[in-house]
């Protein structure tokens, strides 16, 4: 599991914690809250034998095993996890800059490539006006893949939407992403109560 790198003094101090458990084989589970969003969270677990899935991936340490739920893979790139004590006793501290927003390529599912684009460039810039866009879903239709889209904040109920939409998001996705051929709105903007005008 060399994607994640728990050191040394981590190690020591997350099996002193199982070895107070009291439950024979029990271990670490790593996983990401909400993935890929702006809420998403790191999060450390005890993990006994009978909630190990078969998908989940491993990894033995010297002194315990530590589990990662598959859907948190991609997320957990790059993570760090460390242990410093000091005179209050100490802190585990996790950092796993990929949580929110994995990095992508070329050969990522198009809805990982319009999320990335969506949270790093493009929701930056509505943010401004106190709007967002988020991914509903990606279609496959005649003229291509079709990123599905709902505004919400500010967005939602704009009278620029349609702008915003064509010359903003839809240019940037199709220029990005080239299996994208087309976005699509679902927004309802009847509701123009916190509308950007």
């Amino acid at each position: 599991m060399d994607y994640i790198d728990i050191t040394p003094s981590a190690q020591e101090y997350l099996a002193e914690l199982l070895s107070k458990q009291d439950v024979e084989g029990i271990s670490v589970r790593i996983f990401v809250t909400d993935p890929g969003t702006p809420n998403a969270e790191t999060c450390l677990a005890y993990c006994r034998p009978d909630e190990v899935k078969i998908t989940d991936e491993f990894s033995d340490l010297e002194k315990f095993r530590v589990y990662v739920d598959p859907a948190s893979v991609d997320y957990l790139d790059e993570a760090f996890i460390d242990y410093s004590s000091d005179r209050m006793g100490g802190q585990l501290t996790i950092k796993a800059p990929n949580a929110k927003m994995p990095q992508v390529t070329a050969d990522s599912p198009l809805d990982a490539q319009v999320n990335y684009y969506l949270y790093t460039e493009i929701n930056p810039g509505l943010a401004s006006h106190g709007g967002d866009v988020s991914l509903v879903g990606v279609v496959a239709e005649e003229e291509g893949n079709v990123a599905v889209l709902k505004f919400g904040g500010g967005c939602q109920g704009c009278s620029s939407v349609s702008l915003t939409l064509k010359e903003g998001v839809e240019k940037t996705l199709k220029e990005r992403i080239p299996g994208i051929g087309a976005v699509r709105d679902v927004t309802d903007h009847s509701n123009t109560e916190n509308a950007y005008m």
